[in-house]
């Protein structure tokens, strides 16, 4: 894809813990700002330049230091992708995943849904540079990008099954897999209405219409959660009334 760079991600570099280069030594104050001043570089260019291939070289030029300095922190591409993807979910808390966290109300499902839909979209609808990054090092076969989507995907599945009236449950149970169907589904849902190549196929249909196509899917998706998290309390109501 153009402006992305995945082929200078190897997995099997060895990687730097967090607070330490990639020698083993620990990071002290001019480190830490070294190491800083590399992530902010790559949002930067990230975020707001579409044309600049996202590479380890555009980096280093952006924060002004040299590839020898950039290796002792981010050893290939998908190191930094992955610290710069860390640091972007920072945010979705707050953004939208705060929003599953209390019980919905039964008699406002899809409101409530709807607002969750609307708010995950526009959080990845910011990040959606990132977003592509993230899919082309997994399309590329990087493990350690869908090891992270599933580190990250899993806590909206158990807020989902908790929405759903369940509780502790194997990730094969019924509850537990339609939770799963369903962060499949608007992560998905996500990846497809961020695209650039998704407004560009639709681009004469003008801006206004792609905005509501995106809303009737956000919609549709929203009734499939009420629906689900509607079906599953009635089972356990049910079930607690057996």
């Amino acid at each position: 894809m153009a402006g992305i760079m995945v082929n200078e991600s190897s997995a099997d570099t060895p990687v730097p813990r967090t607070g330490y280069n990639l020698l083993g030594q620990r990071l002290g104050r001019k480190g830490q700002e070294t190491r800083e001043r590399i992530l902010c570089a790559a949002l930067r260019l990230i975020e707001t330049s579409q044309e600049t291939p996202v590479t380890l070289s555009s980096v280093a030029r952006e924060a002004l230091v040299g590839m020898s300095a950039l290796y002792l922190y981010f050893p290939n591409l998908g190191d930094l992708v992955l610290a710069v993807l860390a640091r972007v979910m920072d945010g979705a808390d707050s953004a939208f995943v705060d929003r599953l966290r209390e019980r919905w109300p039964d008699a406002e499902l899809t409101a409530c849904a709807q607002g969750f839909m609307r708010a995950h979209y526009q959080f990845w609808r910011r990040n959606a540079r990132i977003l592509l990054l993230r899919n082309s090092f997994e399309d590329a076969g990087d493990a350690r990008f869908l090891q992270f989507r599933n580190r990250v995907s899993r806590p909206l599945i158990e807020l989902l099954i908790l929405q759903m009236g369940g509780g502790l449950e194997p990730m094969n149970s019924p509850i537990a897999s339609s939770a799963t169907v369903l962060v499949t589904g608007f992560e998905r849902l996500a990846t497809i209405t961020t695209n650039p190549i998704f407004h560009t196929n639709l681009h004469d249909t003008g801006v206004d219409a792609v905005q509501a196509y995106i809303d009737d899917l956000l919609n549709a998706q929203a009734e499939l959660i009420a629906l689900a998290v509607r079906h599953h309390r009635d089972a356990a109501g049910q079930a607690r009334m057996a």
